[in-house]
């Protein structure tokens, strides 16, 4: 393909864009509290298990997100499992 020269326009950066992105990409300090979650997910779950299947896999990360969300304590919260605040709200119980 040489001789064909593919003219490049130069568009502006939206204004969301330029605000919350850094020219290198998302930091793992953007957001401490998603790190901190994707590091007790890996810990926790996807380093302890072998799945065999997909549905192997979906079977145990949702045991693992229903002990995180139901019955783990989360210090943040007084060490009380996060259902607790959703019964406390009057919510019948999580999806």
């Amino acid at each position: 393909m040489s001789g064909v020269t593919i003219p490049r326009r130069k568009y502006p950066t939206p204004p969301v864009l330029s605000k919350y992105a850094s020219p290198s990409g998302p930091k793992p300090t953007d957001n401490a509290y998603i790190e901190s979650f994707n590091g007790k997910f890996r810990a926790e779950c996807l380093n302890q298990h072998w799945f065999l299947t997909v549905d192997d896999a979906r079977q145990k990360m949702e045991e693992w997100r229903r002990d995180y969300n139901e019955v783990r304590p989360h210090s943040a919260i007084g060490n009380k499992p996060p259902i607790s605040l959703m019964n406390a709200s009057g919510a019948s119980g999580p999806p």
